[in-house]
């Protein structure tokens, strides 16, 4: 497998640390830089055009939203990956609605990250186990454009729940 360059965003020290860790146990996945705000995050994503971005919505300077969407204009071959606290079905929406593929909450990291990452780094959407009671059709799994504008679609789920695209 090839390396995959990893822009990690995250202002808390601790979980951006925590992160980090995680995700040095792939040796496929590198690291290419951490930052703490969203509009480092997105000169970042400009300057390094990284293969993932893992990003938090709860950022100083510029929302971790925001931030996905300009970084989606300068850096359209990266994927993102939110790592967020927020729990409502909208904020999650409206995070894929940027053009997110993944979308994990904080205190779920430990079992989802590297999952999650895998997911999008192989083009398919991720959003966490508690969303699947939700509007989103499935457990641990991705989301299709249908499945958001609450349109029916189990076409092409797999037994782990990741949808492919």
């Amino acid at each position: 497998m090839t390396s995959s360059r990893v822009l990690v965003v995250e202002d808390s020290e601790p979980y951006r640390k925590f992160i980090c860790s995680t995700l040095t146990e792939r040796s496929e996945l590198q690291i290419v830089d951490e930052v703490s705000d969203g509009l480092r995050a997105v000169r970042k994503a400009n300057e390094l055009q990284p293969d993932l971005i893992v990003l938090d919505i709860g950022l100083p300077s510029l929302n971790g939203i925001e931030a996905a969407r300009r970084s989606g204009e300068l850096s359209p071959e990266s994927k993102i990956l939110f790592a967020s606290q927020q729990t409502s079905i909208d904020v999650v929406a409206e995070a894929l609605g940027t053009g997110a593929q993944g979308y994990i909450v904080k205190t779920d990291a430990a079992s989802e990250l590297l999952d999650g990452v895998s997911g999008v780094l192989r083009g398919e959407q991720f959003v966490g186990k508690r969303f699947s009671g939700d509007n989103f059709v499935g457990a641990s799994h991705a989301v299709s454009g249908s499945e958001l504008s609450g349109l029916p679609s189990n076409d092409g789920q797999h037994s782990d729940g990741v949808v492919s695209r």
